[in-house]
């Protein structure tokens, strides 16, 4: 049936069963199709082809950045060593220590005849928890960069990946691994990561907000349940 009603298989259609007759012809109508397919083949909005081209631009340009040289030349004042050095130095002298519970406000906790806590009192504390996590993987991660770019330990694939993605201020997957979703570069990410750790011991350390932030949450969804 589709090959005697000369079916379409697209809007546009390009795409659509030939009519039948020499092989010849059927060599020509392949020929004519477009060289790149349009995401109408599978069924796609033409919106799609621009996410498509967004992430392969995006692809490129991480292969350029990844295999730039890193040696410098003696005209600048300063190696690549030495400015991922004090990238690593800077973000970590403004690392937040961790949060901690037992210094927090205690009616926060305060338990009901049940002897559970209230519920945002429980979201807080998986904040806390997910937060902290994310704080000790970085702050690790720096200590042991310092030490890999001064010859005192390995430098492993993941301290080399680091040592990259702070060339091209890029958020390292280590990082990556144990953080909330994030667009943002490196530095704008950090400047985030500040201000919903700060968030954060504002509720820890003295009451329920008036408003929450919600997007600064690392599970916005737990506030919602």
């Amino acid at each position: 049936m589709i090959l005697s009603n000369y079916s379409r298989f697209s809007d546009s259609g390009i795409y659509f069963a030939p009519k039948d007759g020499p092989i010849e012809s059927y060599r020509e109508y392949i020929e004519s199709l477009p060289l790149n397919d349009t995401p109408e083949v599978f069924g796609m909005h033409e919106n799609a082809n621009i996410t498509y081209l967004t992430q392969e631009s995006n692809k490129i340009l991480e292969a350029v950045l990844t295999i730039q040289p890193r040696l410098s030349d003696s005209s600048q004042e300063k190696s690549t060593d030495d400015i991922v050095l004090d990238i690593a130095k800077a973000l970590l002298k403004d690392l937040p220590m961790n949060l901690n519970k037992e210094v927090g406000n205690k009616k926060l906790f305060e338990t009901n005849e049940m002897g559970l806590i209230p519920s945002l009192s429980t979201v807080l504390l998986q904040e806390i928890q997910r937060f902290n996590t994310l704080l000790d993987v970085m702050r690790n991660s720096l200590d042991q960069l310092q030490k890999a770019i001064k010859g005192f330990v390995v430098m492993s694939q993941e301290l080399d990946q680091m040592y990259t993605a702070f060339i091209n201020n890029q958020l390292p997957d280590n990082w990556k691994k144990a953080s909330y979703p994030s667009l943002k570069p490196l530095g704008s990410w950090y400047q985030d990561l500040l201000e919903r750790v700060k968030f954060m011991e504002n509720w820890l350390m003295n009451d329920n907000p008036v408003a929450y932030w919600l997007s600064g949450f690392f599970f916005p969804q737990g506030i919602l349940i």
